[in-house]
């Protein structure tokens, strides 16, 4: 049988490895933090019509995200951590998006991230035996337009007026008015708009 090796020791079976063996990567605030977040999401806004845009946005406000002025912020985006999110004016975050914020998320202003959206700040040193969690914030610049269920990954900015298309898996940054689509997402054209 081949040995497996963590931290410098041998171990005969590799069942017992153990990734989380430095236990929770968060504070008790923190965790604390986002049980009441999604309490008070779940009591005071999930349940709200469309509209109420304003109400959602406030609520955001209260646990510390920092939110542009006619933000449309859908009942069913789920947020991870509100103080880790920056939304830039006119910014529309559509029903179902996921911002998986342990790392900082900023969107800019005039951006669209459509239904079902995938923006993910962390990942995890897959080197390291304890499999620590690495934060790695999201930059989405003005005007880019993330599509339905597109992901876009760790550490990755987006320029102003980027695209990545539905379904498009986004690992690397991606240039000023460009066209993004396909797993991993490549450059398929620049982007112009018409007058």
């Amino acid at each position: 049988m081949r040995q497996f090796w963590v931290l410098g020791r041998p171990m005969d079976d590799w069942r017992s490895f153990r990734p989380l063996g430095d236990g929770p990567a968060f504070t008790w605030r923190n965790r604390l933090d986002r049980a009441l977040w999604r309490s008070v999401w779940l009591l005071l806004a999930r349940w709200t019509p469309p509209p109420f845009f304003g109400w959602r946005a406030f609520l955001l406000r209260l646990f510390g995200a920092r939110i542009g002025r006619n933000v449309r912020f859908y009942s069913s985006v789920d947020v991870w951590l509100p103080r880790h999110l920056e939304i830039g004016n006119g910014s529309i975050i559509g029903p179902g998006a996921r911002l998986y914020n342990q790392g900082r998320i900023r969107i800019g202003q005039s951006a669209v991230i459509s239904q079902n959206a995938h923006l993910c700040a962390s990942t995890h040193d897959p080197g390291d035996p304890r499999f620590r969690l690495v934060c790695r914030a999201i930059r989405i610049g003005d005007a880019c337009w993330v599509a339905a269920d597109a992901f876009v990954g760790p550490g990755v900015t987006m320029q102003p007026g980027s695209v990545l298309g539905a379904r498009g898996a986004l690992f690397e940054d991606a240039a000023e008015m460009t066209i993004y689509r396909g797993n991993p997402a490549t450059p398929l054209k620049e982007r112009e708009f018409r007058v």
